[in-house]
Order: structure tokens, then C-alpha cells, then sequence
């Protein structure tokens, strides 16, 4: 059924609910081309799935027309509704992943419990097109754009799209450290009054791990807004820190000064690929996924060549599955052409290839994905209840949905297991370091 809806004001068009700008987002206002076939086809996929997954289906305005299947979970399964559903079977049929993130950026579906539908999809990935269809992956999956590759200019050109929308939309959401990485909670479930104590904490365990202490020499490749700079600089360290965004760089010399360590950090712009000298230690927080699997032997070549004989390279990295990292490589998903450019995640397979391909061994790995999933649930609770702020600062209903799914879809990645986040210790053999790979303790 679709929604009867008046129309549009001039310049606008009007899709799912809401107005769409169809110069900011001319893929979302207007529907894709698509051959009858490639919907039909989509349609009969996506009702065969959803009457398989513990889901609840609605069209608006209507009663289920999905019956629930028994879920083994306690209460009733989330409900995904449809507005208008021929534009989201559309758009899935001509963009796959990528029309159905745009679908609900349009207001063609919604959810009671956003998390919980992803979550489902995520925990049955595998199950979702039949094996058969599965094999001809390449034939209907769009390729990433060679401009997304993060050469130099491309790598700056990717942070800038997201790191540079605006320090103001950050600290909707953020807590005051603006810590963007996964939390280190005392315990779960979590408050947002606990995220600067866990960020903190999960902060000065990777200071621990890099054995930062007075005197020690720190490169931290990718700043954030300064607050692991900062924390280091405090414990006596000097510390070098690089970024690729501008609007971070500005306020994050902003806040070394207002914490009175200026005089032990310095802050640049600068790619990790023309950084010089030799550290004691680097640390390196949730930037690998940026890096782009074409440039992972350039990254882990660095790490390499800026350690110290003895020092240790340090990093926070979210993971995947191997095969799904794999098949994630050759595809433009909704995520890398709407919020990480040029960004891949990898798997732990492949930074331990990579990692002794550089001459280097892991030490220590310990995982706490669970932390992360409530990192993501602060986040995105927090990102709602500032929507009359987000609006204040020139971002539009479309971008506000954009965000909310990419929280959404995030947390969903954690709570199914599909996604992981490890810290982890690599050296070149020049030093003993004890061997942990476990549960985070």
C-alpha cells in the first residue's frame, strides 16, 4: 500500500514522510531505475526471508501481514513497517543493501526497535538470499568507486566527509571527553552518565599497554579531538599526534591548551605515510578501518618503521568475519557511500597477515564487543534527544534518519556478533611482552 500524501513544495520531493533536498540527496528523493523483473525478484526474496526471521511486518495503516515466527525470545519480536512498499522493494531490487538504507532514509519503512529488525537481519545474513542467487554476488552488487581509494588526496578527501561536518554535531552525542571509540564500562548495562569514566578507562588501558610514562616518546595516528593526546601528556609522556581533519585539529588544540599541556603535544595534519622519526610507542584507535585494504601493507609498513627497537604499536580495531570482510572488500555498501568513504573493516585474519607481512607480531588481543553495542546505544539515545540542536546546525530530516540507521545499523553489527573490537600489542620481536588472547577481564 502506498501512502497518499499531498504534494511536495517546489525544489523538494516528497519521499516516504518527509521532504527530501534533491540537491543534498538525489539518490534518496528520487526512486532508482529498476526493471520489473529486478523488483518483482526483490519482492519474492525479501517475503520469503521475512517470513522465516522473528519479525513482526506491517504495511501502515494496515494489521501484520507477516505472521510472527516463535523466536526463542522472551516477548514480542520488533516490528518493521512499510509506508510505501513498491518504492522499497525498488529500490532494493535495483540497489540491494544500498536501497534499503536509502529507503529508510526516504521514510519508506520505519521500525519500533530500529535495533532490534537490524539485529535479526544481521544474526541471518547468511540466510537471507538463497545460496543459489548468492553465487552471482558479483553480478548484482555495485563496485566502490575508484575515487573512494585512499590514495593521499583521496584519504583526506574521505576524513573530510565525515570528520569535518561539524565538531557541533559531535558533541550532540559524544560525552564531554569526545571520545569517538568504543567504551571500557565497569559494568552492563550502562549509563550515559558512566561514558567519561569508560572512556577513560578504556583509554588509559591503552596507554598501559603502550607503557606510557614520564619521559616515554608517543605518535598517536589519528587525533579525535585529543582527549587519549591529552591523558598521555598527563602521565609525563611527549606526545605527537596526527590527523587528517581540520575541524579536529582546531578544537583539539584548543583543548590541550585549555588542559595545560601544550608544551608536551604537538598536533598536525599529516597522512601516517609521511610521518618520520622513531617512537616508543604508537597507538592507533579505530583508524585501521579507514585505511582501505589497499593500503593495509603501507599502514602496518609504517607502524613498523616508527617503532623504537623494543616499542610497541598499539591498537583499538573493530573487526569482522573473515569471508564477510572478503566479500565486503569488493562491494560499495550503504555505509561507505553514505558515512565512511574508502573505509573497510578487516578482519583478525587479516591483521595478522598483514601485521607479520611488516615484520611484526601480535602480543596481546582481547575483544569486548559488548562494550561497544552500549557504547552505540548512548550514542544514538543521545543523538535523538538532540534533534531540535542537530536541526539548529543546518542538518535536515534526511541526514537525521541517515544517522540514526548508521548508529542503529552499528549497534546492530555488536549485539549480533557480526562485528567485534579488539585491542591489540604488536612488537618486532626485539622485547618480551606477555601473550593475552582472551575475554576482555
Amino acid at each position: 500500500m502506498t501512502l497518499t500524501l499531498p504534494p511536495a513544495p517546489h525544489g523538494e520531493t516528497r519521499a516516504g514522510r518527509h521532504l527530501v533536498d534533491p540537491a543534498r540527496w538525489p539518490d534518496v528523493a528520487r526512486l532508482p531505475r529498476a526493471s520489473a523483473l529486478r523488483t518483482h525478484a526483490a519482492r519474492r526474496i525479501i517475503e520469503r526471508a521475512f517470513h522465516r526471521l522473528p519479525l513482526r511486518v506491517r504495511i501502515a495503516g494496515m494489521g501484520p501481514t507477516v505472521p510472527m515466527q516463535p523466536s526463542g525470545r522472551v516477548g514480542c519480536p520488533p516490528t518493521l513497517t512499510l509506508r510505501d512498499p513498491d518504492s522499497f522493494y525498488r529500490r532494493i531490487g535495483a540497489d540491494g543493501l544500498i536501497g534499503f538504507g536509502e529507503s529508510y532514509m526516504a521514510g519508506e519503512w520505519d521500525s519500533d526497535d530500529l535495533v532490534g529488525v537490524l539485529t535479526v537481519l544481521a544474526s541471518h545474513v547468511d540466510d537471507l538470499v538463497p545460496q543459489t542467487l548468492r553465487r552471482l554476488r558479483g553480478v548484482w552488487v555495485r563496485r566502490r568507486p575508484a575515487s573512494d581509494l585512499n590514495t593521499v588526496d583521496g584519504a583526506r578527501r574521505n576524513i573530510h566527509r565525515h570528520y569535518d561536518l561539524s565538531n557541533e554535531l559531535f558533541s550532540t552525542f559524544l560525552d564531554p571527553t569526545l571520545t569517538y571509540s568504543s567504551a571500557v564500562f565497569a559494568s552492563l548495562p550502562a549509563a550515559t552518565a558512566d561514558l567519561p569514566a569508560a572512556q577513560h578507562r578504556k583509554i588509559d588501558r591503552l596507554l598501559d599497554l603502550a607503557g606510557t610514562g614520564p619521559g616515554s616518546s608517543l605518535l598517536e595516528i589519528g587525533t579525535g579531538w585529543g582527549e587519549l593526546a591529552i591523558r598521555a601528556a598527563a602521565r609525563g609522556a611527549r606526545v605527537r599526534t596526527v590527523t587528517l581533519s581540520q575541524e579536529q585539529r582546531e578544537l583539539a588544540l584548543k583543548r590541550i591548551a585549555d588542559a595545560g599541556v601544550t608544551d608536551r603535544v604537538t598536533v598536525e595534519l599529516c597522512d601516517y605515510r609521511r610521518v618520520e622519526g622513531r617512537y616508543d610507542a604508537v597507538v592507533s584507535v579505530e583508524m585501521i578501518e579507514a585505511v582501505g585494504a589497499a593500503y593495509w601493507p603501507a599502514y602496518f609498513g609504517a607502524l613498523r618503521s616508527l617503532l623504537a627497537p623494543g616499542g610497541r604499536a598499539v591498537l583499538q580495531a573493530i573487526t569482522m568475519p573473515h569471508e564477510r570482510m572478503l566479500n565486503t572488500a569488493r562491494t560499495h555498501t550503504w555505509i561507505s557511500k553514505y558515512v565512511f568513504p574508502g573505509g573497510l573493516i578487516p578482519s583478525r585474519e587479516a591483521v595478522a597477515k598483514q601485521s607479520a607481512a611488516a615484520g611484526l607480531s601480535i602480543v596481546h588481543d582481547t575483544g569486548y564487543g559488548d562494550h561497544y553495542a552500549e557504547t552505540l546505544r548512548l550514542w544514538r539515545e543521545r543523538f535523538l534527544n538532540q534533534s531540535a540542536e542537530v536541526s539548529a546546525l543546518g542538518f535536515d530530516d534526511t541526514f537525521r534518519r541517515m544517522w540514526e540507521l548508521y548508529l542503529a545499523y552499528s549497534e546492530a553489527g555488536f549485539r549480533s556478533r557480526y562485528l567485534d573490537v579488539r585491542q591489540l600489542v604488536l612488537t618486532d620481536g626485539t622485547a618480551a611482552h606477555e601473550s593475552t588472547n582472551g575475554p576482555l577481564s
